[in-house]
């Protein structure tokens, strides 16, 4: 068992995505790095003065996809078919697949299935240019917003998958690391 990710779920664990070099989401993902470290998280997430709010959406959304990512990879030996048999949060809420695509109808998957369905789809937006545009000055699509509150909307799902009590050990390990 190894929190660091020794044995991990290679479908799930991605390699971390990034701007290229010099360019606007580069930049933007700088500005990032130096107010997060300020202690300020409300001057952390503010879009910077004369800066278009779009790239500011795509570099935010690249850089939480990234983290949820690393998260998650932590996860994946606590989060196993068996341990985790549906997507849940908490005893009221039931998650189900449906990308629109591939899967119309949404269908009951396990959490780990659920999750390796959920970054795939996440990928696939964010490596088309048509919806995440790598060249400065692109044109972002008209639904862009509405497909980073989707995106944000289905990652922040994950998080639902950390408070669940199948998962003991790993809040375990994680007090005995703190308390240490």
């Amino acid at each position: 068992m190894s929190l660091f990710g020794l044995g991990r779920n290679q479908r799930t664990f991605r390699p971390k995505k990034s701007a290229p070099s010099g360019s606007k989401g580069a930049q933007l993902r700088q500005h990032i790095d130096a107010t997060l470290g300020s202690g300020n998280l409300r001057e952390a997430v503010r879009l910077p003065p004369g800066e278009d709010i779009n790239e500011w959406l795509a570099v935010n959304t690249v850089d939480f996809f990234n983290q949820v990512n690393l998260l998650y990879g932590t996860l994946t030996e606590f989060c196993t078919p068996e341990i985790c048999p549906t997507m849940t949060a908490g005893p009221k809420y039931e998650y189900r697949w449906a990308d629109g695509v591939q899967i119309k109808k949404p269908i009951e998957v396990s959490a780990p299935k659920y999750v390796e369905f959920l970054m795939d789809w996440i990928e696939s937006q964010l490596d088309d240019e048509s919806i995440f545009p790598q060249r400065l000055g692109a044109p972002f699509p008209a639904n862009f917003r509405d497909v980073v509150k989707t995106i944000f909307k289905r990652l922040f799902r994950e998080f639902s998958l950390i408070d669940k009590k199948e998962l003991a050990p790993l809040h375990e390990l994680i007090e005995s690391i703190v308390t240490y």
